[in-house]
């Protein structure tokens, strides 16, 4: 240990709490290495007096497994870290430049295990790590003080999440396509949101099995979960639909398996049991993939539609599609040369009952996708039309827009019927839907084509549904604006409820709005959340982010233990 100061004697001692022992601890001041032979030490300095030959840095690092610098820059040389055991750790904290360079180490050293408080190196070690979420655990159990196990406590919780898969969220924040516990990454960033719902439980739970916790916590779930939504780290919606998922995971086909991305997503889904995934693609890419990643996918369920093992349920499935088809153009021919498609082979293994939900898109045109989609699953018995759904979540609660993805200029009738199939979906959520079809008119104020879709939708809706909170067309701020809409239109069915749901009159508006959402409001959304469908089939956006992927896979599961 380089440096004899407060920082320095504090981690020695926390060294030794997590069992070094107390002769392996050389520790070194400005002038030297504190031995038997010095003389004036302070009692600080005195607790760490050893025998031992050594008097400078250099005699130190011979053969020592462990250097932590707390000192000045530029005190380690090459020499020194060449001379320490197999696989050294060196943990170089001068700030604001460290004892020894990262370019030096590296170049020193093939095997080091190198560490800064710099945060334009790997593996920086930061206050950050550690004391906000000491605090709030200790402040959440109102502890009397922070002792020695609540400090193992974190140490613990650390060490653990630096092992764990390390969201995409803080590879993306860090420009590392794929951050994995090793050499350059022995302990979790700065910026990970992962930290405080780790850290600070484990803290309040040290505070309490060490007795000096005031307010014990009760239920560990909802503590969590309320640190997530401090921070906005999750929002309810979207954990409720997960943890609905994890009750009763699906067998769920993922058929552009061979990317980083959706792999990466793929593990989040197993490790939090949301779902059981079987992969379609080439086995042999697919687990080449999982290696280079690094990612813990062993034993997973690969099946190549295209392979010699998946002929007969090949041919299986086109005799099937061919009898779904015949009267509607497709050959036997046409058929066959389907189900070597991963899209419509997996979406055949849902139709027949071999697996429970499918989920594509991330590689293809939404409209390529959608359309097989169609032909094999077709639409719901009590629906006509399918439609696109995306949740906008926002500080202010998450809001259902629809149509954004399928019906281009949507006909009276299918205002409708997306309507009641968005009004369904929202109520499936636990959630009551009150809602807009919105227009550049009010209530027939100004006479167009599409404002006069939308009022003769509403005329059918009040008529047919009677039960569904429901009006328009209004323009977007009174569909959203309670007060300013009561004032102008009290006689909207909407009364002082707030609107939470949104029907746009065609494709362009709603694709437009949910993407202004995303991009110029920052909200966070997830879909496009397929309606309609026959079969538990969804679409993701091409190129989604891991997070949407797994939203996107936890709503497939949902949906298909509704359907079953």
């Amino acid at each position: 240990v380089n440096g004899a100061g407060a920082s320095a004697s504090s981690c020695a001692r926390l060294y030794i709490s997590l069992g070094v022992k107390p002769e392996n601890i050389l520790m070194l001041d400005s002038r030297g290495v504190l031995n038997s032979r010095r003389e004036g030490l302070n009692k600080y300095k005195q607790a760490f007096v050893r025998e031992t030959d050594a008097d400078t840095l250099e005699d130190a690092m011979k053969d020592a497994d462990v250097f932590l610098g707390l000192s000045v820059a530029d005190v380690l040389t090459s020499k020194m870290l060449q001379s320490m055991n197999r696989d050294p750790i060196v943990f170089a904290m001068a700030n604001p430049n460290p004892e020894i360079t990262y370019e030096k180490a590296i170049a020193a050293r093939e095997d080091i295990i190198f560490a800064t408080g710099r945060s334009d190196y790997p593996n920086q070690i930061n206050n950050v790590l550690g004391f906000p979420f000491i605090f709030r655990g200790a402040l959440d159990v109102r502890a009397t003080s922070i002792n020695e196990e609540m400090k193992i406590a974190a140490v613990n919780a650390l060490a653990s999440l630096a092992k764990a898969t390390v969201p995409e969220v803080v590879s993306k924040a860090y420009r590392v396509e794929n951050l994995h516990f090793g050499r350059d990454y022995i302990i979790p960033k700065p910026l990970d949101p992962r930290l405080i719902y780790h850290v600070a439980p484990a803290v309040a739970k040290a505070a309490m099995d060490s007795g000096v916790a005031r307010t014990p916590i009760q239920d560990w779930d909802a503590y969590k979960e309320s640190l997530k939504e401090r921070m906005g780290i999750e929002n309810r919606l979207i954990h409720e639909v997960r943890v609905k998922a994890q009750q009763n995971p699906k067998r769920l086909v993922f058929s552009e398996a061979a990317s980083f991305k959706m792999l990466k997503a793929v593990q989040t889904i197993v490790q939090e049991n949301i779902a059981s995934p079987v992969l379609l693609g080439d086995k042999q890419h697919i687990e080449q993939l999982i290696e280079e990643y690094h990612l813990e996918l062993d034993g997973i369920e690969i099946l190549d539609p295209t392979g010699p093992g998946m002929k007969k349920t090949r041919e299986k499935y086109a005799r099937k599609l061919y009898k779904m088809r015949q009267r509607k153009g497709m050959t036997v021919e046409d058929a066959l040369k389907q189900m070597n498609q991963p899209n419509d082979f997996g979406m055949m293994m849902v139709n027949e009952g071999d697996a429970d939900a499918f989920l594509s898109g991330f590689s293809s045109k939404y409209a390529d996708v959608i359309r097989p989609a169609i032909q094999i699953a077709g639409v719901r018995n009590q629906h006509k039309h399918i439609a696109g759904m995306y949740i906008v979540h926002t500080k202010k609660g998450p809001y259902f827009f629809a149509d954004t993805t399928v019906n281009i200029q949507p006909s009276p009738l299918t205002l409708v019927d997306t309507t009641v199939m968005v009004a369904d979906q929202v109520s499936h959520f636990g959630i009551e839907p009150v809602i807009a079809l919105v227009s550049y008119s009010n209530f027939g104020a100004i006479k167009g084509t599409s404002s006069f879709r939308a009022k003769e939708a509403i005329e059918i809706l009040h008529r047919d549904y009677p039960e569904l909170i429901v009006d328009g067309e209004m323009q977007m701020n009174y569909a959203l604006n309670t007060e300013l809409r009561k004032q102008k239109f009290p006689f909207t069915k909407l009364g002082n409820k707030k609107v939470n749901t949104i029907i746009f009159p065609n494709l362009s508006s709603g694709n437009i709005a949910y993407k202004m959402m995303q991009e110029i409001g920052g909200s966070q959304v997830t879909g496009p959340i397929l309606l309609g469908l026959g079969k538990p089939i969804h679409i993701l956006q091409m190129e989604s982010e891991v997070r949407e992927i797994v939203d996107m896979a936890a709503f497939a599961v949902v949906d298909a233990q509704f359907q079953r």
